[in-house]
């Protein structure tokens, strides 16, 4: 009889509570003691199937993704090398000097100021225009000169499409390529629409290794991608000018760059 008494019955909490306070909380306890028993080992079953199956599932999340989309620099367009320097043939002639430029005298077109703030510098008399042009200020020339408004403007520093040293990014090409990698960001529309394709750039490099005069070459890709590209090429930082014959020199470079969803 012993052998198949079962403790956890209710009938057997009854008997023992029988005549006592049942309202005494180890009643109670006692009495549920099984369903308690049962809900933890269910609790516990549950628990550990999800601690084994969590990084199987995390994986078939990560799987089930879309990718993320990325900027893929093409490699730097190479300029072939300059033909070879003849040394027999004869040195380009002289360029002609310009010619000289007549006389000017300093005029100041006048002004309303302060007596405080009037120079002291009579303008020229009509006798002095006779002889010489009225100018921003006072100059000797050739009295058959040609006016110096007719003289050709300064000419800015020659743009080269080649050098002996290209100008460079800092730290190499590859740096240039992490730095558009991390610095572009696709275009959220181009992104959508699964737009994809290639912006060439050209922009010059000066002596001071700054960026300037940055356009487009051939047809726009569009849906802001242009826009990116030349927005980062714009911000980036001072580049090692280029030289040529040991001389720094302004330089105009090509910068293709391909927009991938992969």
């Amino acid at each position: 009889m012993a052998a198949k008494l079962n403790i956890f019955e209710s009938k057997w909490v009854n008997m023992v509570f029988e005549g006592r306070n049942q309202e005494y909380g180890a009643f109670v306890l006692r009495k549920k003691s099984s369903e308690y028993t049962i809900k933890g080992i269910v609790l516990a079953i549950v628990f550990f199937t999800l601690s084994i199956a969590a990084p199987v599932i995390v994986n078939i999340i990560k799987a089930n993704l879309p990718k993320e989309k990325v900027v893929v620099v093409d490699d730097i367009t190479k300029l072939e090398e300059p033909p070879p320097i003849d040394k027999n043939e004869p040195p380009p002639p002289p360029t002609e000097p310009p010619p000289p430029l007549k006389s000017t005298v300093k005029f100041t077109p006048p002004e309303i100021k302060p007596d405080e703030e009037v120079p002291d510098e009579p303008p020229p008399t009509q006798e002095d225009l006779k002889v010489v042009d009225a100018g921003t200020k006072t100059e000797e020339g050739d009295p058959n000169g040609v006016d110096p408004s007719l003289s050709e403007e300064e000419v800015g520093p020659e743009i080269l499409t080649f050098a002996e040293q290209m100008p460079e990014f800092p730290g190499g090409e590859e740096a240039m390529r992490e730095y558009l990698g991390k610095n572009i960001n696709y275009p959220p529309l181009a992104r959508e629409s699964g737009i994809e394709g290639k912006v060439i750039l050209t922009f010059v490099v000066g002596t001071d290794g700054k960026i300037t005069q940055i356009e487009q070459l051939g047809k726009k890709l569009g849906w802001g991608c242009d826009e990116e590209a030349a927005r980062v090429v714009k911000s980036m930082p001072g580049w090692k000018p280029g030289k040529q014959n040991g001389k720094e020199v302004t330089v105009k470079y090509t910068l293709p760059i391909s927009f991938r969803l992969n």
